[in-house]
């Protein structure tokens, strides 16, 4: 009898896409190894030269190029930034911990690297979100209450990015691939929420139907 409750519990947790995981509040770096350190192998959205895993509880707003506007079901708002050139030229991290921040820290998993910064605003009770991981940079600017689902979310989208090496190296090679002026430097932390707030307000008004016909977007959990 039992190994048909393990049996059925396996199944059940591949159906829902992801492990069972009950964020510490207290742990941010436990919660984040925790993490990270899964591996997975769950895509459901695909581009050329990339492919990743969007949770439950996360939807696209807008993509243009690779960058993406995103919504959770919280209303928090995240822009994720898809680095590919600095992927194929192997740009080192040279990020360096900030002791200023509420929170900043390296991340290193294997040969996957990247680090997270929160920075606090007290006056409007929020924390700007700031997580690189594997080439791909996502931000948020969120309450305190939802502070551990953001980080939680963003976990599970970072982990499951995988490039294709020789789809990129077509792009790149042709000069396809054109990266807009207000992206960010990957590995450079900005504390200002200006650049953030630009790309959300440009962006949070476009229709998500169009971009889901347009790029042809299939989210299969």
């Amino acid at each position: 009898m039992k190994k048909y409750i393990i049996l059925l519990s396996v199944i059940i947790l591949c159906a829902t896409g992801c492990q069972a995981f009950k964020f510490d509040e207290t742990n941010i770096s436990k919660n984040i190894d925790s993490l990270l350190s899964q591996k997975t192998g769950l895509y459901n959205v695909q581009y050329d030269g990339y492919k990743y895993y969007l949770p439950k509880g996360i939807s696209f707003i807008t993509k243009d190029d690779y960058n993406a506007l995103l919504r959770d079901n919280n209303g928090n708002v995240y822009y994720l930034y898809v680095d590919a050139i600095s992927y194929y030229h192997k740009v080192e991290n040279d990020y360096e911990v900030n002791d200023k921040s509420h929170y900043s820290e390296l991340l290193n998993y294997g040969k996957k690297t990247g680090y997270i910064q929160i920075d606090e605003y007290e006056k409007e009770g929020k924390y700007f979100i700031q997580f690189v991981y594997n080439y791909v940079k996502i931000e948020a600017y969120v309450p305190k209450r939802d502070l551990t689902d953001s980080i939680t979310y963003m976990c599970y989208i970072l982990r499951s990015v995988k490039f294709n090496d020789s789809i990129l190296g077509s792009l790149i090679g042709e000069n396809v691939l054109d990266f807009k002026e207000e992206n960010y430097s990957l590995f450079k932390a900005d504390s200002s929420t200006e650049t953030y707030m630009d790309v959300v307000k440009r962006n949070e008004n476009k229709e998500y139907s169009k971009f889901i016909e347009d790029e042809k977007i299939d989210i299969d959990y």
